[in-house]
């Protein structure tokens, strides 16, 4: 299924591990809001290009799009679907909110506007490490939005997890406590849906100058798994079904949950998707693509982007299936997967790094942790 995402570009502050594009200064959204009405518009025949197909997902992620109102947030949701959709609504639409910017009053207009999914980045739970990233919420006040979202009638709410760090100072013992509390405190809430992700260190986020700096010390990869082993545990107890490395989704009675990302999932499965906004990315078949991270160029261009893009090798696409599959419950099928040769599949399974069932190549759950090893693997010359 075909998706549209749109980068809101702005933030209140910086959070410690974060590289994602954004600014600070907020005094452009207005004019920001207008150049992205005139790009979709400019970009309107983009699914055309990619064989007439219709999105059925819209995605408003950043940045932080929870500081945009109701009514922007509205606006946005009504200009992408009269240029991707032929006006109707989207069959999901999923904003991304910060709990610091929530209000019953910003909810329900949020609901109202047509979101039916929201993804609300918590992190954690615990004071002193929301404080470390910082965030700008403490825990009681991620219950309290959680609690909101309900309230104003949202029965989709996905909740962010980092796991795999230290606070400075902080013994793996107490970061595992800490982490047990959070997984333990996510169950009593019973979100539809979590993502949850290692934390990383990026060269352009505070926390990449902080290592380089020496200020900040990695933990060893054997307390990075063991987090990640009782996440595994702890949800599939509470009755989480992992459909891919990082996401999980509450089981109901249907085969397959209702509560899968179903824009994340597109990714995924190499869906064509247009990005719009500074640094966004788009993709149709062959072809990458992305904006310029720049909001004042993005203003001065009125619309007229001129992305940058790659078209990708047939090489470079069986790999990429191979590559992404790979990181979901499904799989790749056993002719994707002909393609690193049967030797290499041959030596995977003996050793259990993968999987073969129902004609399809699967890494093992237990093996989720070290998948980037086991994939780069498989693809080596």
């Amino acid at each position: 299924m075909a998706g549209v995402y749109i980068h809101i570009p702005f933030c209140k502050s910086f959070c410690t591990y974060c590289d994602f594009y954004s600014i600070c200064d907020q005094r452009g959204i207005g004019r920001w809001l207008d150049s992205l009405f005139r790009e979709m518009e400019y970009r309107r025949h983009f699914f055309s290009a990619c064989g007439n197909i219709i999105p059925s997902t819209l995605y408003i992620g950043g940045g932080t799009p929870s500081l945009l109102s109701p009514s922007q947030i509205g606006d946005i949701a009504r200009r992408a679907e009269k240029f991707f959709r032929g006006g109707r609504r989207f069959d999901e639409f999923t904003m991304e909110l910060n709990p610091d910017d929530l209000s019953y009053e910003k909810a329900s207009g949020w609901k109202a506007a047509g979101v039916s999914r929201v993804s609300m980045g918590v992190q954690s739970f615990d004071d002193p490490a929301l404080k470390w990233m910082n965030r700008r919420h403490n825990g009681a006040a991620a219950l309290k939005a959680f609690d909101t979202l309900r309230e104003a009638g949202f029965g989709n709410i996905s909740l962010d997890l980092i796991f795999g760090y230290l606070i400075p100072g902080e013994t793996s013992a107490e970061g595992m406590r800490r982490w047990n509390c959070d997984l333990e405190t996510v169950m009593a809430l019973k979100p539809e849906h979590i993502s949850s992700y290692q934390m990383s260190i990026e060269a352009g986020s505070i926390l990449g100058q902080m290592k380089a700096e020496g200020k900040y010390r990695e933990p060893e990869d054997s307390y990075c798994a063991a987090q990640y082993e009782l996440l595994q545990k702890i949800l599939a107890e509470g009755g989480y079904e992992q459909y891919e490395i990082s996401n999980f989704a509450l089981k109901t009675d249907n085969e397959v949950s209702p509560f899968r990302s179903r824009h994340n999932s597109s990714y995924w499965t190499r869906e064509p998707y247009i990005g719009l906004g500074p640094a966004a990315h788009s993709f149709c078949g062959r072809t990458r693509s992305w904006n310029p991270d720049d909001v004042e160029g993005y203003i001065d261009a009125d619309g007229k982007v001129s992305p940058e893009s790659e078209t990708l090798s047939d090489e470079e696409i069986v790999e990429e299936k191979i590559m992404l599959g790979l990181r979901t419950a499904e799989g790749v099928s056993a002719l994707e997967a002909a393609a690193v040769g049967c030797g290499k599949l041959e030596e995977a399974l003996s050793c259990g790094r993968l999987a073969l069932r129902d004609g399809r190549y699967r890494i093992p759950s237990d093996k989720w942790f070290i998948s980037d090893d086991i994939i780069v693997n498989l693809l080596a010359e």
